[in-house]
């Protein structure tokens, strides 16, 4: 007697689980995060160069820039601003080439994933490597350097401060990564704009004591009004007296970072590419 053995329904595909746009966000961030710790030369150089550098500035320069105000004081105020500038502006704008030069920003515009959701991975990147840092660099500063912690009001102003000050420099270092032709050219594109704006811009020197023509120069770029607003922070109000203006000028410091949070967000639009010249 044959048996004839029934066959077996098919089992229907589970659904897709539809990921929405905030995990999606959070994805990429987690995953550029990762990225960046496993790069040995970003976090050495991101997190600490500042500290390097505070720790060899304090052991050459120990007079005091003003009454209460060691020259230490000033430079940490300025290596806080250049951490945040390192981690948006340069860092952006050193690994997009990179990741364009590999063909990964034309395999992520051939997917269905939205662009923004790159984009969203990189300013949470941005973010979260820019508090660890300038946590890192104020846990240094008051161990070693008695820097005085601002009170509430002091820390509104550096939320806002580091707020634009990041926003403009991120928005400046996806602009100015088009500019590199390779991978390697990256680093020679970026690296001397940054370091030419931390001479100018009072981090390295005092700033009124550059020539004039220097300040003026430097007060077209965001860095100098981000270490403006921050020296209001951590330095005494009467400080603000040895600033061109003769006060810290929070309100054009609002207002100088927030028309370079517009100015970037334009040359991103306009300029980003998502693949290199070659490719078209």
């Amino acid at each position: 007697m044959t048996t004839t053995t029934k066959p077996a329904a098919p089992v229907a595909a589970a659904p897709a689980r539809r990921v929405g746009p905030v995990a999606l966000g959070l994805r990429q961030g987690r995953l550029e995060i990762t990225q960046f710790l496993r790069s040995r030369e970003s976090v050495v150089f991101t997190m600490g160069f500042p500290v390097i550098m505070i720790l060899i500035f304090a052991a050459i320069f120990r007079d005091e820039i003003a009454p209460g105000v060691s020259y230490t004081q000033y430079f940490i105020t300025g290596m806080i601003a250049t951490g945040l500038m390192t981690v948006s502006f340069q860092n952006l704008g050193i690994w997009i080439p990179i990741e364009r030069d590999r063909g990964v920003l034309k395999r992520y515009r051939g997917t269905p994933m939205p662009k923004w959701v790159y984009f969203a991975g990189k300013v949470l990147m941005v973010v979260a490597i820019g508090i660890a840092e300038t946590a890192l660099l104020l846990a240094v500063s008051v161990a070693f350097f008695d820097l005085d912690l601002p009170g509430l009001v002091g820390w509104l102003t550096f939320g806002w401060v580091a707020a634009l000050g990041v926003t403009a420099c991120t928005l400046c270092g996806i602009a100015i990564s088009s500019l590199a032709r390779t991978a390697r050219s990256g680093s020679a594109v970026v690296t001397p704009v940054a370091l030419v704006l931390q001479f100018i811009s009072g981090v390295f020197f005092v700033f009124t004591e550059l020539p004039s023509w220097m300040q003026q120069v430097a007060a077209l770029f965001p860095l100098k009004w981000m270490c403006q607003g921050l020296r209001s922070v951590f330095l005494p109000e009467s400080f603000g007296g040895q600033e061109p203006g003769g006060s810290f000028e929070l309100g054009r410091v609002a207002l100088v970072l927030g028309a370079w949070c517009v100015i970037g967000l334009v040359l991103c639009l306009t300029t980003f590419r998502w693949t290199t010249r070659r490719d078209g």
